[in-house]
């Protein structure tokens, strides 16, 4: 570890489950420390794909296909676990020797959510998938993981932990702005003037998107490729009103959901409340186009809520057209930026910002912001799980961040 510089290796993979994202970046204090000033230098980024063959365990570990947690057989979480562990472990490795050059501090690990447990709004747990110790036997680093839990364990909601990292790359607002990433689920965070900040999961991104692909397509297509099939379809209004009459849609913030809610049979059962089903069942292009809508009206309902100014978009989703086009007609007058605009790469944000959740970690500082979570209060998060040598952690006491300032590092 350099003096004063932490270079730190961000894995994530969403609900979408398609990739590992991956990210290295030097993250330091600035001095004086006390200010909590945090520079975050990105060195690169790169997609890691999962295996066809994990791709295909994962999905039929999330629901519909296992309604439950313990449906699974312990033999099958235990493959399933250390296969992701294996795949974290070769997308860390990757990174260091490409995009590193050999040089790393730290590994830290988003997992491969398979389960949210969410009861009367109340998250009482969640599972992430990907042994670390796999990570940290082929990289040699410490590994932080698991940090969802203790947010949890607090009483939080557990996500969305971006959070943080939006706030500190929002600063402070002299007018309300907002963050969303696009995702299999779409979550917002959002400052505004004298008001603490707060974020949420606005409900599907791309998870019924991809669903109404791969059911249209008979397992053909996993996605809509750049918003291609939606482009070419019609919204079905009577869908579109069936799909967003759910309670978590209008529910209050601080929330967070997932596949487990969000699936194929959410869309089919829209279908069969709007008479829709069977023969008058309307075409791919059609559903791919009010699923679209859906997740867009989300995005558009949030922007007028809040009176955002501006929001910052990220995520997988901002590489489908029909998407962002609905976003931006349905948004007005709030301003759209791509994170690229601020230095980040769209689809690098995610990992990026779990990168600076492990380096406050293995400073000893707390990474959430309750009002974001509905966390009792802010917590060190994740797990430590040391590399092959002595683990060391930095020196002396640091602040919580007050920004983080992005850079390219040399």
């Amino acid at each position: 570890m350099a003096a004063g510089r932490t270079r730190v290796i961000g894995c994530m993979s969403g609900t979408s489950f398609d990739a590992i994202d991956v990210v290295v970046a030097d993250l330091r204090y600035l001095p004086p420390v006390e200010e909590g000033l945090v520079e975050c230098s990105l060195v690169g980024h790169l997609r890691w794909p999962y295996p066809d063959t994990l791709r295909r365990g994962i999905a039929s570990a999330l629901r519909p296909a296992a309604p439950a947690v313990s449906d699974g057989g312990a033999a099958d979480w235990c493959r399933l676990d250390n296969e992701i562990g294996r795949a974290f472990a070769a997308a860390a490795a990757e990174a260091r020797s490409v995009l590193g050059k050999g040089s790393a501090d730290l590994v830290v690990l988003s997992g491969q959510t398979l389960y949210h447990w969410v009861e009367d709004g109340e998250v009482r747990g969640t599972l992430q998938a990907g042994q670390p110790a796999w990570v940290a036997e082929a990289t040699g680093l410490p590994v932080v993981s698991d940090l969802r839990a203790r947010d949890v364990a607090c009483g939080g909601q557990g996500a969305p932990l971006v959070s943080l990292f939006d706030c500190l790359l929002l600063g402070p607002a002299d007018r309300p702005r907002g963050a969303l990433n696009l995702g299999g689920m779409a979550n917002i965070t959002v400052v505004a003037p004298g008001e603490e900040p707060l974020a949420y999961d606005l409900g599907p991104g791309n998870a019924l998107i991809d669903a109404v692909a791969s059911y249209g397509s008979a397992g053909r297509l996993a996605m809509d490729r750049d918003g291609a099939i939606a482009s070419r379809g019609r919204v079905d209004e009577d869908l579109l009103h069936a799909l967003l009459d759910d309670p978590f849609l209008s529910a209050p913030p601080p929330k967070s959901t997932g596949k487990e809610k969000f699936h194929l049979d959410y869309v089919l059962e829209a279908l069969g409340r709007s008479g829709l089903s069977g023969e008058r069942q309307p075409p791919l292009e059609d559903l791919a186009a009010t699923v679209t809508m859906m997740a867009a009206q989300l995005v558009g309902q949030a922007c007028r809520r809040h009176h955002l100014a501006e929001l910052v978009v990220s995520g997988g989703g901002t590489r489908n057209r029909a998407l962002m086009a609905g976003i931006r007609r349905l948004s007005g007058p709030t301003r759209l930026r791509l994170a690229d605009d601020l230095g980040i790469p769209s689809q690098a944000k995610e990992a990026c910002a779990f990168g600076l959740l492990g380096f406050l970690t293995l400073h000893g500082v707390a990474g959430t912001v309750p009002s974001c979570t509905g966390a009792r209060a802010a917590a060190v998060l994740g797990s430590i799980t040391p590399g092959r040598g002595r683990l060391q952690l930095p020196a002396g006491t640091y602040p919580p961040p007050r920004r983080v300032l992005i850079g390219a590092a040399p």
